[in-house]
């Protein structure tokens, strides 16, 4: 029994015809009988009573007219829920992203992307961007924004922004004032970093040592802006997006754009290498990818 059968039974018994059915349907009237033919030989039970001038239902027709109606109904409401997802009307992915970043870029894209499709749901999870990883490899999480490289064995990326650490210092300290510093110049400074669990942790220890010292990190923190107020109080000096940075009060803090070298803050849209990403997901990126060309990157 196919689909094509019930759809041929179900005209036949709204024409009450053969003739009617076959024109309504675009078939030939020999070929429409046989199909409906065929469904009463694998159920083993008359349809349709032949004999009277018009088509009349037997009682197992009318049972399975009942059922038939039902399954067709399922059937078309099962293709209008794949188009809506097809065609982004509905859907839902499960996003990624380290507060730093959610906080910096990501407001207005998300805003915009609900704008035109305001029945996609996004559910974010905020992580650091080792644990935003993780949760990729365990398929909890669809997509996940982080600090650039990742393992390219591991993960699909697609590269959108590509931004500088820059330095920020109280307004009291010995290289205030200063348009440019060299990374050994904080050889003896007190470092105020993001948490250990964030990428950006290892950026800026990784530049460090490069440069041929370990920093010595004085606080670790999740949060830029408890970051930024410890740098106010004198306990330290930190690097941080020059988008954060952008936030905060120069009456409080100097901001240093120049650092040799400089320490690049490349971000991405990462997934699962091989992994299903819906088309709500597939959408998403695209959207987000256009956002961030148009904005240079």
């Amino acid at each position: 029994m196919d689909l094509r059968q019930l759809s041929y039974f179900m005209a036949v018994a709204s024409h009450a015809s053969f003739s009617k059915a076959s024109e309504s349907i675009h078939l030939s009237q020999p070929t429409l009988s046989k199909m409906v033919k065929n469904l009463e030989d694998e159920l083993g039970v008359v349809l349709l009573n032949r004999s009277t001038r018009k088509v009349v239902l037997t009682e197992a027709g009318k049972v399975v007219q009942t059922h038939a109606q039902t399954i067709l109904n399922a059937m078309q409401n099962l293709l209008s829920a794949v188009a809506d997802l097809t065609e982004m009307r509905t859907g839902q992915f499960t996003l990624g992203l380290p507060p730093v970043i959610g906080a910096s870029f990501f407001p207005k894209v998300i805003s915009d992307f609900h704008q035109l499709y305001p029945d996609i749901r996004i559910q974010l999870v905020e992580e650091g961007g080792k644990r935003i990883e993780q949760l990729l490899l365990e398929g909890a999480i669809d997509l996940g924004v982080v600090v650039l490289p990742v393992d390219e064995r591991l993960f699909e990326i697609v590269p959108i922004v590509e931004r500088h650490l820059n330095l920020v210092v109280p307004l009291s300290h010995k290289l205030s004032g200063r348009e440019k510093v060299l990374l050994t110049d904080l050889r003896d400074e007190s470092f105020i970093l993001f948490h250990q669990e964030f990428n950006l942790h290892d950026r800026v220890k990784e530049a460090c040592v490069r440069e041929g010292f370990d920093p010595r990190v004085a606080y670790e923190s999740t949060q830029w802006d408890f970051i930024y107020e410890l740098v106010c109080a004198g306990e330290g000096i930190s690097l941080l997006p020059e988008t954060i940075c952008a936030k905060f009060d120069p009456g409080m803090v100097q901001v240093i754009h120049l650092i040799e070298p400089d320490i690049h803050w490349d971000l991405g849209i990462i997934w699962k290498k091989d992994g299903y990403v819906s088309h709500a997901a597939q959408g998403w990126i695209r959207f987000a990818q256009q956002v961030f060309e148009r904005a240079g990157g």
